[in-house]
C-alpha cells in the first residue's frame, strides 16, 4: 500500500485550477436547465397559467432561456481555451510567456502580485532557479473557493520547485518594504480589483521594485480600464525607468486579435521595463 501511495504522488500533477470558476460554470448550467423546466411547465403548458399570462411567461422564460445558455455555452468554451490539460492550454501559454521577461539575478528575489494557484510564481521560479519568488495573494473574492496558499504550496512541491514561498497579501496595500524586490510580476490581476485606479495600483507594485530592477505586469490594459498609457509611460520614463514598454499580447504573441475578442481578453498587454 506503501508502494502504491508514493506511485500515486509521484505521478500526481500540479492543480493550478482554471480561470473560469467551475463553481460560475456549474451554476450557470443549473440556472439553465432550471429556467428551461420553468419555461416548459409555465409557458408551454395550462398547469398554471394560461392564455395572454401564458404567453408573457413563455416570452420571458424563452428569452431567459436563451441569455442562460449562451453564457453557459460560452463559459464553458473559455474553460476549455484555458484548461490546463485540454487543447489549446492558454493559459499556460500566457504563464510561460509572460515569464520568460521575467529574469532575476543570482540571490535575487521576486514578486508575483495576486498570484492565485502559484502558476506564475512558479513558473518564475523554475526560469530562475537561483533566486526565490514569492507569491502574494489575498486569496479571496471570486476565487477564494478556488485558489488558496495551501493549493500554492502543493503545487509548488509537486512541480518540485523550493526556490518558492507564499505569502498573503493584498495588491492595493503591498505588505513590503520600499524596493524590497529584485523583479515584480503579475498576470490578469488589477483589472479585477473594482473601485481602484488602476496606475495607482501599478505605482504601488513599483514602489517594492528595487532600483535596476525588472517589471513585468500582463493584464486588461484597454483605456476604459487603465486610462491613457501612453502618458503613463512617459511619466515612469521621466522618474527615470528605462526601457519600458507596453507590448500588445494580442498580436500573435500569446493569442490572436479575433480569439481575445471571443475570449473577452480584449487589451490584453504586457507592461514591461527596468527601475
Amino acid at each position: 500500500m506503501k508502494q502504491l501511495n508514493y506511485i500515486d504522488s509521484k505521478n500526481k500533477k500540479a492543480d493550478y485550477k482554471n480561470w473560469v470558476p467551475e463553481s460560475l460554470l456549474r451554476n450557470l448550467i443549473l440556472a439553465s436547465l432550471m429556467a428551461f423546466v420553468l419555461f416548459i411547465v409555465l409557458g408551454l403548458s395550462d398547469f398554471v397559467f394560461s392564455g395572454r399570462t401564458r404567453l408573457i411567461c413563455a416570452l420571458i422564460l424563452g428569452l431567459a432561456t436563451l441569455i442562460l445558455i449562451f453564457f453557459a455555452s460560452w463559459m464553458r468554451f473559455l474553460y476549455r481555451a484555458f484548461d490546463y490539460n485540454g487543447k489549446r492550454k492558454l493559459a499556460k501559454v500566457i504563464i510561460e510567456g509572460t515569464a520568460d521577461y521575467v529574469k532575476i539575478p543570482d540571490g535575487g528575489v521576486g514578486l508575483d502580485v495576486g498570484c492565485g494557484s502559484g502558476a506564475l510564481t512558479i513558473a518564475c521560479a523554475k526560469k530562475n532557479p537561483k533566486a526565490t519568488m514569492v507569491g502574494c495573494d489575498i486569496w479571496s473574492g471570486t476565487y477564494k473557493s478556488e485558489f488558496s496558499k495551501k493549493l500554492c504550496e502543493d503545487n509548488a512541491k509537486l512541480e518540485g520547485v523550493e526556490n518558492v514561498k507564499f505569502e498573503e497579501g493584498n495588491a492595493v496595500n503591498l505588505p513590503f518594504e520600499d524596493e524590497s524586490f529584485d523583479a515584480v510580476t503579475s498576470n490578469y490581476v488589477y483589472h479585477n480589483i473594482s473601485g481602484k485606479n488602476k496606475q495607482k495600483l501599478l505605482l504601488e507594485t513599483l514602489r517594492v521594485l528595487k532600483k535596476g530592477g525588472v517589471f513585468v505586469i500582463h493584464d486588461l490594459m484597454n483605456k476604459s480600464r487603465y486610462g491613457d498609457m501612453n502618458k503613463f509611460i512617459e511619466q515612469l520614463k521621466k522618474d527615470g525607468y528605462e526601457d519600458v514598454q507596453l507590448i500588445d499580447t494580442t498580436k500573435g504573441l500569446f493569442m490572436g486579435h479575433k480569439e481575445a475578442l471571443f475570449l473577452g481578453l480584449y487589451g490584453s498587454s504586457l507592461l514591461i521595463g527596468r527601475k
